[in-house]
């Protein structure tokens, strides 16, 4: 936000320069906060080959344990989004954190298969609780026309975050190999909690905690349709949201194209280190490192496609969708037949780019939602996205044991085809209760 600009949001000069200043701070803190984050979810997928070996199990029987976690984030996003509003955002926030950080360490002294299912899908839950909660903050101090950029770079953030594990697990693995994939559970945990600690004196959840008023946007009608919305809820009590939610077919259609966004991201993420490691005969250490690319490419797109959504289709989020759809088709169905190193790495980094299309989806909750619906509907779609992962999770283990690698890679091109579709049908709707 520029403190020059005409568009002060209904502050004097000498507030919206302590509102922009505190804004960039709120977006700064949670993207650090969640930079680490991943180091409790991503580590799994990881040492996945090494968990294989030491306990005894199968591909397809670790992806079931793999699930696990985005089933239970899936169904806690449902729910925490509109939890974190109702009992406070940076309450739910830290027992996220920490909960995730104790049931890590807790999974990395077991033994049990069965055992650590549950635990990770107990994680899962406590993962849930930041993502929502933490956009729904931020809708609270970026207005509408600058939603895209904080969206975006808030989930440049989280893709960075999986950039930081990779890393992570490597520097894990070279600490104390003895401890195999148990290390991966251990050490990643450390940062987490430390940059909770700064969460916890930073981090404030709306301009009237610092004294301020809560910003009036410069569009009229959006301005007017928030404080509707926000009388609505006071009124019409807890559930009212998900009513609405639900009962608007815009919504309904971009649940699918989560779903499928989370089938894309997820199961690459899922996947690609163990192919490397499988299908190319790479060492563990190697995969992992040929696999960077792939979250490196997620976190350009989770900035830079918001970004265009805003400066050059005009707020319009749909035609970077289809963009988006029409390259992952393509570039799937390439990939399974690359068989050099150098270059399977620099097409992830492409299909990462553009098989990302999370950010968008999230810029599009704010505008649906504004500053009363967005964490419901960021918790909504985010439900759809999970779901999306933790069915791929389930499906490709046993597709890639009966069919092969190729599989997978193509049936998720094939579903952004589906995505395509879905898009052109919502480019034409229009939400009518929020």
């Amino acid at each position: 936000m520029n403190p020059n600009s005409q568009k002060h949001f209904g502050y004097s000069s000498s507030d919206y320069k302590k509102f922009t200043r505190w804004a960039w701070l709120m977006l700064i803190s949670f993207g650090l906060t969640y930079l680490f984050f991943y180091n409790g979810r991503q580590n799994i997928n990881l040492v996945m080959t090494l968990m294989e070996t030491d306990l005894g199990s199968s591909t397809a029987t670790l992806g079931v344990v793999s699930s696990a976690l985005f089933w239970c984030y899936a169904f806690g996003q449902l729910i925490n989004g509109r939890l974190g509003a109702f009992f406070g955002y940076k309450r739910f926030m830290m027992v996220g954190v920490l909960g995730s950080a104790i049931v890590n360490i807790v999974i990395s002294f077991q033994h049990s298969i069965p055992v650590i299912a549950v635990l990770w899908g107990l994680n899962g839950f406590f993962q849930s609780m930041v993502w929502a909660n933490g956009l729904g903050v931020l809708n609270k101090w970026w207005p509408k026309e600058k939603r895209g950029f904080a969206s975006g770079l808030a989930t440049a953030f989280s893709g960075l975050a999986q950039v930081v594990t990779y890393l992570t697990i490597l520097l894990c693995l070279d600490w104390n190999p003895e401890w195999s994939w148990r290390a991966a559970f251990r050490y990643p945990m450390i940062p987490m909690v430390v940059m909770l600690v700064a969460f916890y004196f930073f981090f404030k959840e709306k301009p009237e905690d610092i004294g301020l008023a809560p910003f009036v946007e410069d569009d009229a009608e959006a301005e007017k349709r928030d404080m509707q919305l926000s009388k609505n809820i006071q009124e019409k009590g807890y559930l009212y949201p998900y009513l609405v939610v639900f009962s608007e077919p815009k919504v309904l259609i971009f649940c699918l194209i989560s779903a499928i966004a989370g089938i894309g991201r997820y199961g690459l993420l899922t996947w690609i280190p163990t192919y490397f490691s499988e299908a190319m005969g790479l060492s563990i250490k190697d995969g992992i490192f040929s696999s960077i690319l792939l979250p490196l490419g997620q976190s350009c797109a989770m900035f830079v496609f918001p970004f265009i959504t805003d400066k050059i289709f005009k707020g319009k989020r749909e035609p970077m969708i289809i963009l988006a759809s029409v390259v992952t088709f393509v570039g799937m169905c390439i990939f399974p037949f690359i068989t050099h190193k150098t270059g399977a790495s620099v097409m992830l980094f492409v299909l990462g780019v553009f098989a990302m299309v999370t950010g968008v989806i999230w810029a599009v909750a704010g505008d649906m939602g504004g500053r009363a619906f967005s964490s419901t509907i960021v918790g909504v779609l985010d439900w759809a996205v999970y779901m999306g992962a933790a069915i791929q999770a389930v499906i490709f283990g046993f597709v890639k044991d009966t069919f092969g690698w190729p599989a997978i890679f193509i049936t998720i091109g094939c579903l952004y085809i589906i995505m395509l579709v879905l898009t052109l049908m919502a480019r034409k709707m229009k939400t009518k209760k929020i």
